[in-house]
């Protein structure tokens, strides 16, 4: 599968992910809302994934395989961080609100290291939303804003933007007949 649809793929899955783990503090009617959207969004991304047959554009960027070496470095940094500053968050520090918005950070922070290994731009401006989205969700819980202005804020919003980019992406790829889509 194409660099590009994989990408689409993961934004779709955990886009969702982020949504239904990070709504729960929402009320029950939010909750209920951001889900279903999340679950249609999700699905419209792999149907327009795989039902148009994306192959990428060749835009520069690393050719050939897909997760080298330096990707796979990229996550590794990633998990450290994510579960060293959740692990300081909940003890230490008496956070444990914040820890949504640490993984907004440092997941909006891969982005700007993948926008280099993959040679593709656009993932700085994806990186820069959803770390933007963790700082203010730093900011709100260091104020002492509720759980669910948090989570809102540093959690389904940036589930919201990897849907997008997601479907963004797919809808951006040529199909497989070489002709372009109506993006």
């Amino acid at each position: 599968m194409p660099g590009q649809r994989i990408g689409s793929v993961i934004a779709a899955v955990f886009g969702l992910i982020y949504v239904l783990v990070n709504s729960g503090p929402l009320p029950t009617p939010w909750t209920l809302t951001c889900r279903v959207l999340a679950a249609i969004a999700s699905i419209a991304v792999l149907v327009a994934v795989f039902r148009s047959g994306l192959r990428p554009r060749h835009r520069g960027g690393q050719q050939g395989r897909v997760f080298g070496r330096a990707y796979w470095f990229v996550v590794a940094v990633e998990f450290v961080a994510l579960f060293g500053g959740a692990r300081l968050l909940s003890g230490p520090l008496d956070a444990p609100e914040a820890g949504v918005a640490w993984v907004s950070l440092v997941v909006g922070t891969h982005f700007f290291a993948l926008a280099v290994v993959f040679g593709q731009r656009f993932f700085h401006g994806l990186g820069g939303v959803i770390t933007g989205c963790g700082v203010v969700g730093l900011v709100l819980a260091a104020t002492g804003a509720g759980e669910p202005a948090i989570a809102l804020v540093a959690g389904v919003l940036p589930g919201a933007v990897l849907l997008g980019f997601g479907w963004w992406s797919a809808r951006r790829a040529e199909p497989a007949t070489g002709q372009t889509t109506n993006a």
